[in-house]
């Protein structure tokens, strides 16, 4: 569905953010995208939505060139910026004005949501807080019925329930035909919606990997003492002990801790190279 090859890009006067770029991205699939600050986790998603032109490479996405800006393109695609601008709008107003540019847009799924997220229709959206506002946006989003959904830090500006709400609809309406790529820094609040990690480094795709691959080959554990087993590829300290990232054996495995894990192989991805067949850049 997303197909992105030796794809380079720079902003004016500045070093290449990605030189040679490549990734493929199946539909049916929830990806988590991450990267320390100034990886270029936005960027990508603006390249990819056509809001950024990339100097060379390939990119097709539902295949279409999203720098052709295709109708066909831009009604199958929702993109929820970390930055949000609203115009002085009712949210009920906003909706009318901007629906009929999907034209697989669900009214009725809209108001639901709207109600679920316990907000006023007809409230003015400049006069909503940040969460309320991408509560807005995320109604709007899975109302348009896009196949490729691009969500830039979804998560801030959110309270603890709302983010358990956040998951549980964003959940709810996840579907084989449908991608979702989560961008975001605080992996914790989503890591239970993601089934593929990507980690962006140096302008590069350094980890794409799901998480059914990483139980296979990884185990997790807790250990009282430093470790010094050979088998152990990275550890942490943690309260309690050392968080330990090994070999797959015959224990049990402790739930991944996806933070824990883009620590790993942000330090040292030649440690996990033989089992996961990592790409080595100069």
């Amino acid at each position: 569905m997303i197909n992105v090859d030796n794809l380079s890009f720079s902003y004016p006067k500045r070093t290449a953010l990605f030189d040679g770029l490549s990734l493929q991205l199946q539909s049916g699939s929830i990806y988590g995208l991450l990267g320390k600050n100034g990886a270029g986790k936005s960027s990508l998603l603006h390249i990819l939505t056509g809001l950024l032109f990339p100097q060379s490479g390939n990119l097709n996405v539902m295949g279409y060139q999203p720098r052709q800006r295709h109708p066909e393109l831009l009604s199958d695609c929702f993109f929820l910026s970390e930055d949000i601008f609203l115009p002085n709008l009712t949210v009920q107003s906003y909706r009318k004005l901007y629906a009929p540019f999907y034209p697989g847009f669900d009214h009725d799924l809209f108001q639901q949501l709207i109600r679920e997220f316990d907000l006023d229709i007809c409230s003015k959206l400049p006069g909503l807080s940040l969460g309320q506002k991408k509560k807005v946006l995320l109604a709007f989003g899975l109302a348009t019925n896009a196949r490729v959904l691009l969500l830039d830090e979804p998560t801030n500006g959110l309270d603890i329930p709302s983010k358990k709400q956040f998951r549980s609809v964003l959940a709810r309406h996840m579907h084989d035909n449908r991608i979702i790529i989560l961008s975001t820094h605080q992996i914790r609040d989503l890591q239970s919606l993601i089934d593929t990690i990507i980690i962006l480094d140096k302008g590069q795709i350094v980890f794409h990997e799901s998480l059914l691959d990483i139980t296979d080959r990884l185990q997790f554990s807790i250990s009282h003492r430093e470790p010094g087993d050979p088998l152990v590829l990275y550890y942490e300290r943690v309260p309690g002990g050392y968080y330990c990232i090994r070999h797959k054996g015959l224990q049990e495995s402790l739930e991944v801790d996806v933070e824990i894990l883009f620590n790993a192989i942000i330090s040292d991805p030649s440690a996990f190279s033989h089992l996961f067949n990592l790409p080595t850049y100069e």
